[in-house]
């Protein structure tokens, strides 16, 4: 199968993995060998050193994925000392990047510039020196290099420009709701990043002549859980009933149900806490992972890399539009269970003492300061699988990932596919006792469609005479499979039925929609769960 990230750079495939640090790294030699995944060390260093919750961080990860990517396309365009597409990767995500004429720049000293410069703008209290010192001793200095470098700079400069006045430095104040159902701080800090969900996404090319469309962080958002649009019908429904009482059994920190396993797969995946990498540096560390057993060469990973970090940004946003930005900000199960004889809900069990697992270093429990629906992590996940199985052509890839989580050092998981991995990732968060299944679920979802978006949103290669390059609509990348689902009168969550008189529906690859017969419920979406079927949330009408 053809590699569609590595013939036209999808719009968003431009964000590239930086990982800094605060400290210098120990080389032996004067070179780093590949770039992509140096800066992307560099990048995760700069995730544990700072903290904090994904979506910004994810943010500066694809803002240095993105301008690496301009640097070494710019610089790769004019390696014959002029400028030709057939040298190029893909068409650049910022123009804007000049090129002396007549001077090949040095692609690597193009991706150190640039990769340091967006770091140093992102996270202007860590000192970047050090890396860029190490990087560049050695290397030789002339007319290619201090073009590169040039261009490496041009590119950072687009970016930082480009982003700025996104909406990332929002900081207005959010107000907790008091009724039941509504999400409220647990005690582990207010509302984190309420704002986030309105931050202008990387598919989204801006002003460029030829965007065929715009889109927001809403144009992802999934059906309300269990497709209830109140809250009140909500916390009353048998669906509610039913995720509740997994979780609170599950998740409990003290459960006596849950397998050493399912304990092992919630620490695994966590790394919640400030002094970890964070989802998203888990994630980039997979990536990592798999391109090198896969022997991808620096061009290819400033492809690779650059699709996930785009992909994972705008999953972050699109996760938190859904958590703050529409009617169901979904309390926590730590706030269900210990509130549930005010939920209205007589089958729910109120346990003022009950903890999640997840806790702290130090062993105080909490849960994440944010509200439930849908779960970042799965969103993160979402994408991150589908760029990857974009990228390479294929879901069936097997390799062993690795975690920071101080609850699971030294621990490794194997996975047989990207999508095994992601739909574990959200099947984690209820072992961990900080997500309802339906979070998990729809986040896989909504992640896979913002990977969808990013890679679908492309557009061919520039050249002097074709200034406006074709631009293909955005669109799934496989629509259409037709799957048998049990008509009306099914329990509120239902499953694929393939029995005589099933009618036809269509799901789409992604499973966040029904796109077919509209009128049978008035609200509905599936979703790949954990156990290997696809579940259908609706509200019969």
């Amino acid at each position: 199968m053809k590699h569609p990230v590595r013939r036209s750079l999808t719009l968003a495939l431009v964000l590239l993995l930086a990982s800094l640090g605060v400290s210098a790294p120990a080389h032996a030699a004067s070179t780093v060998g590949d770039r992509v995944l140096y800066w992307n060390n560099a990048l995760l260093d700069a995730y544990v050193a700072t903290g904090g919750s994904p979506g910004p961080l994810a943010r500066s990860g694809a803002m240095m994925h993105l301008a690496m990517y301009d640097a070494a396309n710019a610089s790769r365009c004019h390696s014959s000392g002029g400028f030709k597409p057939e040298n190029c990767i893909g068409a650049l995500y910022t123009p804007g990047i000049g090129v002396k004429a007549g001077v090949a720049p040095d692609v690597d000293a193009a991706i150190d510039h640039a990769a340091y410069n967006v770091l140093k703008s992102t996270f202007p209290a860590l000192d970047f020196a050090p890396y860029l010192t190490a990087a560049r001793t050695g290397e030789p200095v002339d007319a290619t290099t201090a073009e590169g470098k040039s261009v490496g700079e041009k590119a950072a400069a687009a970016m930082i420009t480009r982003r700025t006045g996104d909406g990332s430095q929002d900081t207005t104040p959010y107000t907790p709701g008091t009724e039941p159902g509504q999400w409220r701080p647990t005690g582990s800090g207010p509302a984190a990043d309420p704002n986030w969900g309105k931050v202008k996404k990387f598919v989204d090319y801006g002003d460029y002549p030829w965007t065929h469309i715009k889109t927001t962080a809403a144009d992802l958002r999934p059906q309300p859980p269990a497709g209830i649009t109140t809250m009140p019908e909500l916390l009353k429904s048998p669906a509610y009933t039913a995720q509740f009482k997994e979780v609170a059994e599950l998740g409990a920190a003290d459960s006596a149900t849950r397998t050493p396993e399912q304990t092992q797969i919630a620490w695994f995946w966590a790394n919640d806490l400030n002094g970890t990498y964070k989802p998203p540096g888990q994630l980039f560390t997979h990536t990592r992972i798999v391109s090198t057993q896969r022997g991808l060469d620096e061009l290819a990973n400033v492809q690779l890399f650059a699709l996930v970090a785009a992909s994972m940004a705008d999953a972050g946003i699109s996760a938190w539009d859904q958590k703050y930005q529409t009617p169901i900000d979904l309390w926590r199960p730590e706030s269900a269970i210990k509130l549930a004889d005010t939920d209205g809900n007589p089958d729910t069990a109120q346990n003022s003492s009950w903890q999640p697992l997840s806790a702290d270093a130090a062993g105080n429990h909490f849960s994440p300061p944010f509200p439930a629906y849908v779960s970042g992590h799965a969103t993160f996940a979402g994408a991150w699988a589908e760029s990857m199985k974009q990228f390479f052509g294929t879901d069936a890839i097997s390799f062993t990932g690795t975690t920071q989580d101080p609850h699971a050092v030294g621990v490794t998981r194997t996975f047989t596919s990207f999508s095994e991995a992601a739909t574990e990732d959200a099947r984690s968060r209820v072992y961990l006792g900080v997500h309802y299944q339906w979070d998990g679920d729809l986040g896989v979802a909504t992640g896979r469609k913002a990977a969808g978006q990013i890679i679908n949103n492309s557009y061919g290669p520039t050249s002097y005479s074709d200034k406006t390059p074709v631009y293909s609509s955005p669109r799934l990348a496989t629509v259409g499979k037709e799957w048998l689902i049990k008509p009306m009168g099914a329990t509120t969550v239902g499953h694929y039925y393939d029995g005589a008189s099933a009618s036809w529906y269509y799901c789409d690859d992604y499973g966040a929609d029904n796109v077919y017969n509209q009128l049978i419920w008035s609200s509905y979406g599936c979703a790949n769960g954990y156990d290997g079927r696809t579940h259908l949330y609706y509200v019969p009408r």
